[in-house]
């Protein structure tokens, strides 16, 4: 099922239309985390604990959310054996921005919203930064008029998923019960606390950015907001910076399409391929032509 295929429109839908509230769960899980972090953290600070800090979040970013949560179970991009994709979204929920069916409503709806010709500023990132710090990571938006959302059958079904979705913050736990025998509770500070503040910060902040300013090598005629491209970013996001070639190819597994446009995520799927755990890639040249879309900048 296509992200187009989830949202489903009874002509009531309405993108621009909606109230901004605080979230006490939203906010006081990220700020919890980030007082767990420089508290917990400065006290029992190790350069062990440190390693533990970008180990884990190199493997959980990339693993998880981008391959996992959003390649995979968001625009199916590529197939995989069924225990692999259940081990990349579960890495995907260890991020720390909700479970399963919470991600793939909130981008879907985020995408919906952003591909009509106008939609409300929490959703196309338009404030201010400072505002739109407060918006993403302590607020919801509640739209006046919200699109009814379908989720595939075989996995809101999924007894698998369901549990997941159900205890997302808990599956922090048993992570933070080995890093604590293995570490005490500076690994717990940094490759919990630390870990999870600093990528859902992340993911705002990188998400404001590539919706507001970078290099665009394509245009959606008639949608609200339009992707960029943050160059010099392609490590750390483990290639989800090439945000313009995802406007424009948001199917596609490969994300970043030029020379020079670093895609570890790409990289890590080709190594599975080798290995016959991936497969029925995704690519700009196997979707279908979109009429709006044009090349800018002699892309």
């Amino acid at each position: 099922m296509s992200l187009f295929e989830r949202i489903g429109l009874d002509g009531h839908a309405d993108p621009r239309a909606g109230h901004v509230r605080w979230s006490p769960v939203k906010s006081l899980w990220w700020s919890g985390m980030t007082l767990g972090w420089l508290t917990l953290g400065t006290v029992f600070f190790s350069p062990a604990a440190l390693l533990v800090f970008f180990v884990l979040s190199g493997v959980i970013l990339c693993f998880g959310h981008s391959l996992g949560m959003h390649r995979k179970l968001i625009h199916s991009s590529f197939d995989c054996p069924k225990w692999l994709e259940r081990l990349l979204v579960y890495l995907g929920t260890l991020v720390g921005l909700g479970g399963p069916f919470t991600m793939m409503f909130t981008h879907d709806v985020r995408d919906w919203a952003q591909r009509n010709p106008e939609c409300h500023d929490f959703l196309a990132h338009r404030r201010g930064i400072l505002t739109d710090f407060w918006w993403q990571l302590h607020c919801k938006l509640d739209l006046s008029r919200e699109p009814e959302f379908n989720y595939p059958a075989g996995l809101s079904g999924d007894p698998f998923y369901r549990a997941l979705q159900a205890t997302s913050m808990l599956q922090q736990l048993p992570l933070a019960v080995l890093l604590f025998a293995l570490g005490g509770w500076g690994w717990v500070a940094w490759g919990i606390c630390a870990r999870v503040s600093v990528s859902i910060f992340g993911h705002w902040i990188v998400g404001y950015f590539a919706h507001n300013d970078g290099a665009q090598d394509w245009h959606l005629k008639g949608a609200s907001t339009q992707g960029y491209n943050l160059d010099y970013l392609g490590l750390v996001t483990f290639g989800e910076c090439w945000h313009n070639n995802h406007h424009a190819f948001p199917g596609s597994a490969k994300l970043g399409l030029k020379q020079g446009q670093f895609d570890p995520g790409w990289v890590v799927l080709q190594a599975l391929n080798g290995c016959g755990l991936a497969w029925n890639f995704q690519t700009p040249e196997t979707l279908p032509k979109r009429e709006n879309l044009v090349r800018v900048n002699g892309a």
